[in-house]
């Protein structure tokens, strides 16, 4: 025989064999095998990286990280074009404006992605933007749309990922256009026989982008989901006299957390909180979408991410490909995870699907802002050795910082060392650091710090099932000033007055249930109450779409019942018989929010139209914190990072949960003023900070329902940020004048104490013990909560009260139970729990 003829006989031996069972059953065995091996992992944490080559991997991912800033994945790149969006109405227009456009590919990753939401408002009079029948029209134009959710814990978590997941798959049927142009992958698994070593129940994938036919990327605090919906004004009220079809949040979209978390969010038209009754719980958020370099970047994080889900969880998959990327092929695959094993299942495609170079920012510089992608990550999450840029960029920023830090976060939880346990970031380092440099250089410098008042999770503070809840209450309070080891601590301990300068506020809203007199009589006549009429209408504009959540046999249509369905429509139209029985034909005088009061030319709540005796009006006054969802820094008027990041060890250590934020520092310069001298500030971190302390302040109008001709809620590409420019924008140019500052702090001061004095709004200065908490805001069913707390004051002093209050800012209550103890240890907060609520 032939030298290497018996190879090549071997060789077509073998190619005849694959097209028979027994090179199947071959496979497969090997495939189980694979499976079973995965039961070794629980005893090998390392089993990601103890192979040579993954040892090589791991390698070379250090010595490009090593080579960045902030050791990061991702390098600094020049010329990105951003454009920043300051809450929902302005970034989900945009959004809806850029997905329409795509023409290959769509990524999304999200922490929770509501299919039914409404990416344009009032959403009965835009229906085609619902999210999933947006995604829908672009499968069936042949877009290929990827997208990785969060694979929730479903008995500590209700964004149901799994409805998400079963509701897209099921937009495009096999035999329709579109079919299997849209895929979405869970992770992490809990299944302890599939997974084995490789579970994780206590972190998350925290992550919120998006990235379009790798031309643009929005990247930010906004998940495409239910509660985040919403405008500068951030009304709370939501009932609608004059027709239940001029409704701006429908289903369970209308949400406050503080009173009743989202429950089964796949029945979308059910809300248990009635909006006749209780007021919304108000959004404040913000995000950038850009054109430039760090396009890849995302793309690259994203990419990096499919694959090691498939990987972890599909690679045994058919439905799930493979993904490859321009700029990362051959020797260089192993970056972003991707795998060769010698029976590959699932196809290898590759990113973009036309060349790279046809993109705009690849042809050229789009921008003036210098940007870099940072994230934490880690071997649950991606598979890598641990990244935390995103702390590490924290830090040198902040303690870099030379006039002011201004921070809004969802949390504030960090320790000043190594003796905090169990907390571990050690931003709050830099912020000692930088104030005490400051103060003994005696340079006025800042630390202004916006955080919500409580957590957004349902319950009174004095349950014992709000202990976990208290419980990241007091690490932030033991962040700030409690105890030797705090910020403020620490920077006494220096000689330095730490009240001089780190200042904490919260954000609150009002507003106005529109439920008048002739309403009540509507429900009275009719039988019907206003909360069945708000789920009819839900249904009638929500019922569209899919709502199994497992994957036997998802059904078109609503699941949940024609009777059901028929008792709805049924109610509605009972309900609308009686309009001109009682007098609703004609026009409602009285608006529909009066939130609008509190910003720039909104009038006086005194001067508002009410259908009915004053006396009634103030049973529908009602009150509620403006949450802050944000993860945003600013410093100096010239570096900003924003993204998915919140400060706390969960966001910032890297091994807990994913993050996806992003640093940037616009070269374009303008001319401004920094305590009163001349100062060249960058154009996109000043104009964001401007907007944003101009909402704060109430020294912006409120916004119009209709953004199509707005140009801040449009996409980068289109056209760049409106700033606003007046007096008002002049004002608040420098950020460290005293004419600012006293009006910051002094709209604080009154709104403070307008709400105290209204609605007894807890959290508060006075309630240092529960017995304190007892005689401030007593536990009784005569007042809902939110509402008015002394039903005996005249309605005229409430209307001209809340004529007093100016924006949204209120003080943070550093008192706030300092002399009660606010966690106990115990079965909710122990040694094994703590790392979950830092």
């Amino acid at each position: 025989m032939a030298p290497g003829e018996d190879s090549r006989m071997f060789a077509g031996l073998r190619d005849k064999l694959k097209s028979t069972n027994l090179y199947d059953a071959k496979v497969g065995a090997i495939h189980f095998k694979n499976k079973m091996g995965k039961l070794g992992n629980l005893i090998n944490a390392n089993h990601r990286h103890d192979e040579e080559h993954e040892k090589a991997t791991d390698e070379k991912r250090n010595r490009i990280a090593e080579s960045h800033r902030f050791k990061s994945f991702a390098p600094e790149r020049d010329g990105n074009k951003i454009k920043w969006y300051v809450d929902g109405q302005d970034y989900f227009y945009a959004v809806s404006v850029a997905l329409e456009k795509a023409k290959e590919t769509i990524y999304i990753e999200d922490w929770w992605l509501s299919p039914e939401l409404f990416l344009r408002r009032p959403p009965f009079f835009n229906q085609e933007y619902r999210l999933d029948q947006v995604l829908k029209r672009r499968a069936e134009a042949g877009v290929k749309i990827y997208i990785i959710v969060y694979k929730e814990v479903a008995a500590a978590v209700s964004c149901n990922s799994a409805h998400t997941k079963h509701a897209l798959h099921a937009l495009c049927p096999e035999g329709t256009p579109g079919h299997g142009n849209i895929t979405v992958l869970r992770h992490p698994d809990h299944n302890v026989f599939e997974n084995a070593g490789d579970m994780t129940f206590y972190w998350a994938h925290h992550e919120k982008f998006i990235v379009i036919d790798y031309e643009i990327a929005f990247i930010g605090g906004l998940d495409l989901c239910f509660g985040r919906w919403d405008s500068r004004q951030h009304p709370c009220a939501d009932v609608h006299p004059a027709g239940v079809q001029n409704e701006m949040f429908p289903g369970q979209d209308f949400n406050n957390n503080r009173i009743m978390d989202f429950q089964t969010v796949e029945d979308w038209k059910s809300n248990e909180l009635s909006k006749a009754d209780y007021g919304r719980m108000p959004w404040h958020d913000v995000a950038m979408c850009l054109v430039g370099d760090c396009v890849f970047d995302i793309a690259e994080h994203f990419v990096l991410r499919w694959n090691f889900v498939k990987r972890d969880k599909y690679k045994r998959s058919e439905k799930v490909d493979w993904l490859t990327m321009t700029g990362r092929e051959g020797e260089n695959e192993d970056l972003i995870a991707v795998q060769r094993p010698k029976h590959p299942v699932g196809k290898y495609i590759n990113h973009p699907l036309s060349p790279l170079e046809n993109r705009s920012w690849a042809k050229g510089q789009q921008g003036t802002v210098h940007a870099q992608v940072i994230r934490s990550s880690s071997d649950w999450s991606s598979g890598i050795l641990t990244e935390h840029s995103i702390q590490n960029a924290y830090s040198e920023i902040i303690e870099n910082a030379q006039h002011f830090v201004y921070i809004e976060n969802q949390f504030f939880i960090t320790a000043t060392g190594e003796d905090q346990a169990p907390i571990h970031n050690t931003i709050g380092r830099a912020i000692v650091n930088a104030c005490v440099r400051a103060g003994k250089e005696g340079r006025k410098f800042r630390v202004i710090i916006v955080i919500p008042a409580v957590p957004g999770f349902a319950g009174d503070l004095r349950d014992d099932a709000a202990m976990g809840t208290r419980a990241i209450m007091d690490y932030q309070y033991k962040s700030i000033h409690r105890g030797p080891h705090s910020i403020f601590e620490q920077i006494k301990a220096q000689g330095i007055d730490p009240k001089q300068h780190i200042f904490i506020f919260n954000l609150r809203s009002y507003d106005r249930l529109n439920k008048t007199a002739a309403m009540v009589e509507q429900e009275e006549k009719s039988g019907v109450k206003y909360q069945d009429v708000q789920r009819a209408e839900a249904e009638e504009i929500m019922a569209e779409g899919v709502h199994s959540t497992t994957d036997q046999q998802p059904t078109l249509g609503d699941d949940t019942g024609a009777k059901e369905k028929e008792r709805l429509i049924e109610a509605k139209r009972k309900f609308e018989s009686q309009r001109t029985e009682v007098g609703l034909d004609k026009e409602v005088t009285s608006t529909d929010s009066i939130a609008a009061t509190a910003m720039l030319n909104g009038g006086k709540v005194s001067e508002q139209r009410w259908d009915d005796d004053l006396e009634k009006e103030k049973e529908n006054f009602v009150q509620e914190e403006l949450y802050i969802h944000g993860k945003l820094l600013i410093v100096d008027d010239r570096i900003v990072i924003c993204g998915s990041s919140n400060i706390n060890d969960r966001s910032q250590l890297g091994i807990h949960d994913s993050e996806l934020s992003i640093v940037m520092e616009d070269y374009n310069t303008i001319d401004s003023t920094m305590d009163g001298q001349p100062f060249k500030a960058g154009h996109h971190a000043a104009t964001l900070r401007r907007l944003l302390w101009r909402e704060h302040l109430g020294l912006l109008p409120a916004q119009p329902l209709d953004a199509s001709k707005d140009p801040n809620a449009q996409p980068v590409d289109v056209c760049p940020n409106d700033i606003m420019e007046g007096p008002e924008y002049d004002f608040v140019a420098d950020p460290m004048s005293d004419q600012v500052w006293n009006m910051w702090t002094g709209n604080a001061d009154t709104n403070t104490q307008v709400f105290r004095h209204l609605f007894r709004a807890d959290p508060d200065d006075n309630i240092k013990t529960f017995d304190d908490y007892e005689a401030f805001l007593p536990r009784h069913n005569k007042f809902k909560q939110g509402h008015l707390h002394d039903p005996f004051m005249p309605a005229q002093e409430v209307r001209e009260k809340l004529d007093q209050i100016k924006g949204h800012l209120v003080w943070m209550p550093l008192d706030f139970l300092c002399d009660a103890p606010m966690a106990e240890k115990g079965l909710q907060v122990n040694a094994y729990t703590e790392s979950i609520y830092t």
